[in-house]
């Protein structure tokens, strides 16, 4: 939003930082020098035309202004919207970075202070999952990081002159070469694919920050990764056991490579002379076997390094990581022995009088040894429960060969490295107890090492949990595995699948409910729970600043651990930035540890009327909408759900069938992403206007709802959400693309819901407008929506151009990244 636009609302924007000008101002102007050499000026005028009408038309909305913006998109020809499309895109995604390092300046600034260590122990896990609408293809994305690592050296003080000079040539040869680069992939990537893209995760930031968040919060973190990608096969054909297999076998193959790195690096240092740090006893024993194993390199290493053991020690400990690489059988029989390894050496060091060695980098390889393991995440499988039921009647290769991947990489590997096998729409026990007799049937002591996981994402289902549980935990092989794993469960919530069941207010409160159900339930039964939130990136998935969520969770449903999914590009954008991954992390560990307990008591139990009264109000106004006659239609004509569902972004299909227009079989993530490109983000707030309605109009009703919005975080955070995902909106496109589907009945009904909830948003929270108290994320939105707009007005005039695919493809990407969302 442009000053005058701000003013007009009485509310003051928010500076900007000179920093973030500047890189804002280098880069973009490298960009359009990229386009003026690269595209030519003709081009380079169409985009600053195009770029000029929509931001006048935004600065004062008028009949000649929206006529002079149709003006110019009529004027641009298919050849040339293709390369506006990545004009627009590449702006999008060069300011997305430089914000980013502003986000980094802000975290430095922030962070000098160090914060107390945690004084109750925490688990967190983290699961990468494959996303079906992660719309950068890889390269872009390695391009954008050199960018951003780039701009960060122009921070250092000590950069200018010859050296000032080389960031820039370099940063002009990476904008250049991301212009140059097609936005959009030419063939969807295959499972292994996507299992190398999560590994880029890893080495960007992951594996490195993992001992720094330690440190910070204390030892009574504990971190843990997991993974569906290659593992994940619900709904996936293309999710083989072969695939499962290589999966793991690249995961295993990275750690290793990463801690023989860092073993070599950590050894050039590690310089201590026998004199000042004597040897123990067990680092000599250790030495003799090396000599006994690695002769020729021991007694090099001995001849060079004759005065430094522990230096020798730690150069062949790499040797023997290298060995287990590549299935040398003087390599270490497992994760365990590298650690009891790494220990023999750090105890030396400490019985010697260097604590300070053993404490430091050794202290992180060995954090990080006990983390990652030799398998680097914890790989799990999904299949639907369906699949299995039908498996139990009429024998299925594939499923069989699953079951005998998961016991192959456990013989391998060790348990930890794949023991989760999660059930998609679990119904009852009877999907449990199928599970356990097709893993029985691949390997009969499978069960016993088995963890077979309900995942509850239907109202049905979640409404019925703790009775779904109760017959589950009496099965024989889940009491044989409850008792040898310590008594621990885990039950996965699905946030996608209820929200597009219910509408998100609705499958919002369900689920809170189902937390403090199923946390009530497994206290009784002296269970050990872990809550597993299969939440997506968009507000209509449950999405959300995760940290303020896991404050805002029912008192007691934490208790010390938290599992969630990490998606596509919400996993990028948290572990893109060393900086950021760890501000990320430690938030995470902080909130779980400052988590309501159960004793705590629970906000929302003074207001038991009010939500019944939104919950059926909201679900009905959901319900009305999605199922009314010719829905599905108005879906697939007004949205680009067609052109979604063809783009190559990931291995998995869109819908469950072959036709995006079954509803009900269409994907949770395509179904928020054409929303979102459609200007509506129907998902992230229809339903909610009526539900707070039906208590507003209550005697005393807004009242009551007002102080739950400021008593009860969960629904202050619910409300913010739906703003975020309006405010994203826009209301004039979103008539235009309503428009195509011709069915005026459902566009009155979509914009009838968007004034109601406007308006109770504004009259709850009472701020004067949308994120009213969110004044820097409003601009940051405002400012936005201009560029935003132009690529949308171009898809709409080539979304049924058959010829103009591609085209339509680039829009939809750069869309996504103007929004900082896809589903």
């Amino acid at each position: 939003m442009t000053s005058r636009a701000a003013a007009a609302t009485g509310r003051a924007e928010r500076p900007v930082p000179e920093t973030l000008r500047r890189d804002v101002r280098l880069l973009t102007t490298l960009l359009g020098d990229a386009i003026r050499a690269h595209g030519g000026e003709d081009l380079f005028a169409t985009v600053e035309e195009l770029r000029r009408a929509v931001r006048r038309l935004h600065e004062r909305p008028t009949p000649s202004r929206a006529a002079a913006v149709d003006r110019v998109i009529a004027g641009i020809s298919r050849e040339q919207g293709a390369h506006v499309a990545r004009a627009f895109t590449a702006f999008f995604q060069l300011v997305n970075v430089a914000e980013e390092r502003q986000r980094v300046r802000e975290l430095r600034e922030r962070g000098r202070a160090p914060l107390p260590p945690l004084t109750r122990p925490v688990e967190v896990t983290e699961v990468l999952t494959a996303h079906p609408t992660e719309a950068k293809r890889r390269a872009v994305v390695e391009h954008l990081w050199r960018i951003g690592d780039l701009l960060d050296t122009l921070d250092d003080p000590r950069t200018g002159g010859r050296v000032g000079g080389e960031t820039e040539r370099r940063l002009r040869e990476e904008i250049a070469s991301l212009w140059l680069t097609d936005p959009v992939r030419r063939r969807p990537p295959e499972p292994l694919d996507e299992v190398r893209a999560t590994m880029a995760l890893f080495d960007r930031t992951i594996f490195t920050t993992l001992p720094k968040v330690v440190r910070a919060t204390g030892t009574r973190t504990s971190m843990h990764w997991g993974t569906w990608v290659g593992g994940d096969r619900d709904g996936n054909p293309g999710v083989t056991a072969e695939v499962t297999l290589g999966a793991a076998a690249i995961a295993r193959d990275h750690v290793l490579r990463g801690y023989e790195t860092a073993a070599r690096r950590i050894a050039r240092s590690l310089s201590a002379s026998q004199t000042e740090v004597p040897p123990s006893a067990a680092l000599r024993r250790s030495l003799g076997r090396d000599v006994r194993d690695f002769p020729d390199r021991a007694h090099e290493l001995a001849r060079t390094l004759p005065d430094a053991p522990h230096r020798r020690k730690l150069v062949v400990i790499a040797e023997r990581l290298a060995a287990t690489r590549t299935g040398d059988p003087n390599g270490f029989a497992s994760a365990a022995a590298f650690e009891r390894e790494l220990e023999t050496l750090r105890a030396s060091l400490r019985d010697g009088g260097a604590a300070i060695l053993a404490d430091g980098e050794l202290a992180d390889l060995a954090e990080q040894a006990r983390t990652f393991g030799f398998h680097l995440a914890s790989l799990e499988v999904r299949q639907h429960a369906a699949v299995l039921r039908a498996a139990l009647d009429d024998t299925n290769p594939e499923v069989d060969a699953t079951f005998r991947a998961i016991a192959r990489i456990q013989d391998e590997l060790g348990e930890a490295a794949c023991h989760r096998f999660v059930i998609s729409f679990t119904r009852g026990a009877a999907d449990v107890a199928a599970a356990y007799t097709l893993a029985r049937r691949a390997d009969p002591a499978l069960p016993r090492r088995l963890d077979v996981i309900c995942l509850f994402e239907s109202g049905t289902e979640l409404a019925h949990a703790t009775e779904i549980l109760d017959d589950v935990v009496a099965l024989p092989d889940v009491r044989a595995r409850l008792r040898r794993n310590g008594g621990r469960l885990e039950v996965m919530l699905g946030y996608s699948d209820s929200s597009k069941e219910a509408g998100v207010l609705a499958a919002s409160l369900t689920l809170y409910e189902a937390q403090r159900a199923i946390a009530a339930w497994a206290r009784a039964k002296g269970l050990e729970l872990t809550i597993f939130h299969g939440r997506g990136g968009a507000l209509g998935r449950g999405g959300g600043p995760t940290a303020r969520a896991i404050r805002a969770q029912p008192p007691g449903t934490v208790d010390g651990r938290f599992k969630v999914t990490e998606q596509g590009e919400v996993a990028f954008a948290r572990y893109g930035d060393a900086d950021i991954a760890w501000h990320h992390l430690e938030q995470l560990a902080r909130a779980v540890a400052g988590a309501p307990s159960a004793g705590a008591s629970d906000p929302s139990d003074a207001f038991a009327p009010e939500i019944a009264a939104m919950r059926t109000a909201s679900e009905a106004a959901w319900r009305a909408l999605v199922a009314a006659p010719g829905f599905a239609r108005c879906v697939t004509r007004a949205t680009p759900i067609k052109q979604i569902a063809s783009m190559p972004i990931a291995s998995r299909p869109v819908s469950r069938t072959s036709s995006v227009e079954d509803l009900d079989s269409l994907r949770a993530i395509p179904w928020v992403f054409s929303w979102a490109q459609a200007r509506v983000n129907l998902p992230g707030w229809f339903g909610l206007g009526t539900g707070l309605e039906a208590v507003a109009e209550t005697r005393g009703g807004l009242t009551r709802l007002r102080r739950m919005h400021t008593t009860w975080p969960f629904f202050a955070v619910l409300l913010e959400n739906a703003s975020v995902s309006l405010a994203k909106a826009d209301r004039t496109l979103a008539a235009r693309y309503l428009e195509r589907a011709d069915q005026p009945e459902h566009a009155d009904a979509i914009f009838e819901e968007w004034d109601r909830t406007e308006r109770m948003l504004v009259a709850v929270t009472r701020e004067e407008e949308l994120l009213g108290a969110r004044s820097g994320l409003r601009s940051a939105l405002d400012l936005r929506a201009p560029y935003v707009d132009a690529l949308s007005y171009l898809q709409l005039r080539f979304l049924d151009d058959p010829k103009a695919t591609r085209l339509v493809q680039a829009t939809i990407a750069g869309v996504a990244a103007g929004l900082q969302n896809t589903g």
